[in-house]
């Protein structure tokens, strides 16, 4: 690639981050902010190569060291003009305007290259000097696309790696809520069960009432049928009969809830068993989503200023009376001394560090907490005849199972 190439890959870049800024509104901020910087970085390598690899082999050659002075103040109009856009913010209306101005600017700049510069270097270098001029060049370009290359590769590796920790959060998130789920489910189908075995229990306690109502009834059919079979047996045969099957199951109908109370009677000597139940308060637990916790991180940009020390040399050119007026060396002849003047300006760059953690993990703790509730329980209420006793009457007795 040659110098002219190279010298016109430049701005031919410029423009079209020129254009492509012109086009964007005012609350386009972060796609300003992006192609401004691209644009900046483009102005900047542009000018820093000329001023490294151009500009001193154009200052050792007579024909052309008028030339960089002109160039170099027009490199520094260029980066005051981009100093000024950098610290404007990019929604302002002002900014379209700036921008015009520095767009100007470049162009002028691009055409004195074009048509002074260029033209200046070909006649005054020789071909070895104008290759190696633009093989340092060409050297450069390909040293900060590589920087480029490795910060865009960094960028998507941070992106991918915030990506990664994004989606790790969220399947945490997932997890918690399928376990959440989970144990609501379990909980659900361990009252299911408590209910069932609480029905069965209830309901095996109400059986003997059930059963012995059955059993009676079938007695008192069978009795009824065996009288109207045999019409020669008495009537009291028919009762006793009756009352030898029927007696069991007689005080088991009368605690069935039908109304009223019966006198109990029957055979001598027999028993019957009450079944009282009570309920009994099993308390369980289960866990309830009471809402969950989001952290995000966000990016905060915080503008931050530093002071430094730079040191600048100027040539410093004064006339005084020799000491003696004797030669001591090489008079009478043309002689051209070059001393460079340097200045120091900053740079600015950026590492990355950790300045802190936040960890994110859940607590367990416990409570003992008081749970009220009332129970039922079955209870017995005897009475008995009253009897005189000492001329008392006894009072009627209650007794509880």
């Amino acid at each position: 690639m040659n110098l002219r190439t190279l010298m016109q890959a430049g701005p031919a870049r410029a423009n079209e981050l020129f254009a492509k800024l012109s086009e964007t509104s005012d609350g386009a901020v972060k796609t300003r902010e992006k192609l401004f910087a691209e644009l900046k970085a483009e102005l900047e390598l542009h000018t820093s190569l000329e001023e490294q690899h151009l500009f001193p082999v154009l200052r050792r050659n007579p024909e052309t060291k008028d030339l960089v002075a002109d160039a170099i103040r027009d490199n520094k109009e260029l980066r005051a003009k981009i100093a000024e856009l950098d610290g404007m913010p990019k929604n302002e209306p002002a900014f379209a305007e700036r921008l015009s101005e520095l767009q100007k600017a470049f162009r002028q700049h691009a055409r004195d290259e074009r048509k002074e510069l260029l033209p200046a270097v070909q006649r005054a270098l020789s071909e070895e000097q104008v290759q190696g001029v633009a093989e340092k060049m060409e050297a450069g370009l390909a040293e900060a696309e590589q920087a480029r290359q490795d910060e865009a590769d960094e960028r998507r590796a941070k992106a991918r790696q915030e990506r990664e920790q994004a989606e790790f959060v969220a399947r945490q998130a997932e997890l918690r809520e399928q376990e959440a789920t989970k144990a609501e489910r379990e909980r659900a189908n361990a009252e299911q069960r408590v209910r069932a075995e609480a029905r069965q229990i209830a309901d095996a306690a109400l059986t003997p009432v059930t059963a012995a109502a059955r059993t009676v009834n079938d007695a008192a059919r069978r009795a009824t049928a065996a009288a109207e079979s045999d019409a020669g047996r008495s009537q009291a045969q028919v009762m006793a009969l009756t009352n030898m099957f029927m007696w069991p199951w007689l005080r088991a109908m009368q605690s069935t809830p039908q109304g009223g109370s019966v006198a109990a009677r029957g055979v001598s000597g027999m028993e019957e068993v009450i079944p009282l139940g009570e309920e009994v308060l099993e308390v369980g637990k289960r866990t309830e989503n009471r809402g969950t916790a989001r952290i995000r991180r966000f990016v905060v940009e915080t503008p931050v200023e530093r002071q430094v020390t730079l040191q600048s040399e100027k040539v410093v050119v004064e006339r005084r009376r020799p000491v003696t007026d004797q030669a001591t060396g090489e008079i009478l002849t043309e002689v051209t001394v070059e001393v460079v003047e340097t200045e120091e300006v900053p740079t600015v760059e950026k590492r990355l560090r950790l300045r802190e953690e936040v960890v994110v993990r859940t607590e367990r703790t416990q409570r003992v907490e008081t749970v009220r509730e009332t129970v039922r329980r079955d209870e017995v209420d005897i009475q008995q005849p009253s009897r005189r006793r000492n001329g008392q009457h006894l009072r009627p007795v209650t007794t509880e199972g």
